[in-house]
This record gives C-alpha cells, structure tokens and sequence, in this order.
C-alpha cells in the first residue's frame, strides 16, 4: 500500500483532511456528502493515479435520512477516484436487510441524471438520487 501512495499530496488531522477529501469529490464531480467522516487522522490523494485514503480513529455510522439507508465506514478508506466515479472501493458497507456487503464502486451519470448508482463485488447495484449524499444529509 505504501507505494499506492508514493507522490501523494497528504494532509493529517480531522479539519486539514476534511477539506481535502472534499476538495477532491467537488473536484470530481462526486457528492461531497458521500463521506461523512469523523477524527480523521490522515487524507492522501495521488493525482497521477487516483488513489485516495482515509484514515479515522474509529469507525463511523451514518444514515442517509433521504433514504433512508446506513452506511458503515471503516477507520481505513481507500479508492480510485476518476470523473464522477470511485472505484475499487474498500472500507464502505451499506446495510441491506441483516447483512452489511461491502460497497466495490460508486458511480455518477455522466451526462447528470441525478442519480447515483452503488455497486457491490456480488454484483448489485443500487441508485439513489444524488441529492441524498448532498453535504448536511
């Protein structure tokens, strides 16, 4: 992993990182609600590749009240991020019914539909509007 992050910009603590992870989904055209953290420790992003992490000191609850889904989101996140989509995608797990199967892909409309599909390695997927992952929700 440590090579993944060779060249990479990396800001430490919760407010520095933050912004950062922000900066980067705005950047990409992502919902900038799509990641609500909490005690970040470290934010890296490689821009020659994509690659992004997300280090927290725990893990973190959130359920998007629009609609109405919980989303985990281990102390550890890491990704790919290119226009409008995160791939290889590890560290997210969205609750369907008793189990919690992790989140492989996050991708949105090109050209904006207003929806936002989420894929699973089991080959689900999942579309919400996008506006459910808007900042505040």
């Amino acid at each position: 992993m440590a090579d993944q992050k060779e060249g990479g910009i990396v800001k430490k603590g919760h407010e520095e990182g933050t912004k950062m992870a922000i900066a980067v989904l705005e950047e990409f055209g992502l919902p900038v609600g799509l990641l609500p953290l909490a005690d970040v420790i470290e934010v890296g992003f490689v821009r020659d590749t994509g690659y992004m992490w997300i280090v927290q000191k725990k893990k973190v609850e959130h359920n998007f009240k629009l609609i109405s889904k919980l989303v985990r989101y281990d102390t550890q996140i890491t990704g790919f991020v290119s226009k409008k989509k995160i791939k290889k995608l590890k560290g997210i797990k969205a609750k369907e019914l008793m189990l919690w199967p992790p989140v492989n892909e996050i991708v949105v409309d090109d050209p904006s539909t207003g929806k936002i599909h989420f894929k699973s390695l089991a080959g689900v997927t999942k579309t919400f509007p996008i506006e459910a992952f808007a900042a505040g929700q």
